[in-house]
């Protein structure tokens, strides 16, 4: 077992929301398939501005939405027009290519969730965008309150399945649990896992993470034990068995080679150029923000991402 520690990264130009992201990092790439994974808030909209991502791309890989708290507009390049609140979840499958917008609409005060990323197998990554939205369903354990919303999850009610589309084995799910408990949740044992500590501390299997730190299990156990500290906690159960692909990521982007990425890059500044596309991969977003332009292209040669196995 390990702790990855995040890192502050600003999101959104300007007006950056800050998030911390635990994934990917110098330690590890993926968790399962889950390849990224930012956690932010919570933040005053007030006073931060919230969420306010315009128009951007992506390719090869599912975003997940996922709040804590708040309230968020999404719409896409497929015709999607989402609101997304706590306890819902939003699930984008960009393929081959999608656009999408995301705002928060400053009638709830407060925004705080995480922005979750899933990589697409090669055999998979060709297919044509869409969109999902749907409500998690619940589950308890001793104590705990658990939400699912990626796979399934066995629990005090009986096994509990996400409704969510996803093309390799997965977990996703939030739990809340008080002060001083310990409570033992069964999984599969060919997943690896990662706990996200948002708030309070939690032992799991007897090593303690805190507070913004993600607890990485590899694979091989069948259950993970989880004492809660002083204070109540809330945290993120995500799993999955090994991604075993190289993955070159870049911005927004998942592709296999340096080449594919600089062509990603390249259709999408002509799809912002041009503002809107209709003969691009990606399509255009029915929005009034402003379209986020590509960084420039690092000048070295990307390579793929994969660490060596436990």
């Amino acid at each position: 077992m390990s702790i990855l520690t995040p890192r502050d990264v600003p999101l959104g130009g300007l007006r950056a929301m800050t998030v911390r992201r635990t994934l990917p990092n110098r330690q590890r790439s993926t968790i399962g398939a889950w390849c990224f994974v930012d956690h932010y808030g919570p933040d005053e909209v007030e006073l931060s501005g919230g969420m306010n991502l315009g128009p951007h791309p992506h390719t090869g890989l599912q975003t997940v939405t996922w709040l804590f708290q708040g309230e968020v507009e999404h719409r896409d390049s497929v015709g999607s027009v989402q609101l997304i609140e706590p306890g819902q979840v939003n699930l984008m499958t960009a393929g081959t290519g999608i656009a999408h917008a995301e705002h928060s609409t400053g009638r709830v005060p407060v925004m705080h969730g995480v922005q979750l990323w899933v990589a697409l197998a090669d055999k998979d990554r060709h297919i044509p965008p869409f969109f999902e939205h749907h409500i998690a369903p619940r589950t308890t354990i001793g104590d705990a309150q658990l939400i699912v919303f990626v796979g399934s999850l066995t629990g005090d009610t009986g096994t509990v399945t996400a409704a969510t589309t996803t093309f390799t084995p997965l977990l996703g799910a939030e739990i809340t649990a008080p002060a001083g408990s310990t409570f033992t949740i069964p999984v599969n044992t060919t997943f690896e896992h990662g706990i996200l500590v948002d708030s309070g501390s939690v032992e799991v299997n007897g090593e303690l993470a805190e507070k913004d730190q993600l607890a990485y299990v590899e694979p091989g156990i069948d259950s993970l034990t989880l004492t809660i500290g002083d204070e109540p906690a809330r945290l993120l159960l995500l799993g999955g068995t090994p991604f075993e692909e190289e993955l070159v990521m870049w911005w927004n982007f998942i592709g296999r080679s340096h080449d594919e990425i600089v062509e990603f890059r390249n259709q999408w500044q002509e799809d912002v150029v041009l503002e809107g596309n209709p003969e691009g991969i990606f399509g255009s977003v029915e929005h009034g923000g402003t379209v986020i332009p590509a960084p420039e292209m690092p000048h070295v040669q990307l390579r793929p991402r994969k660490l060596p196995r436990p």
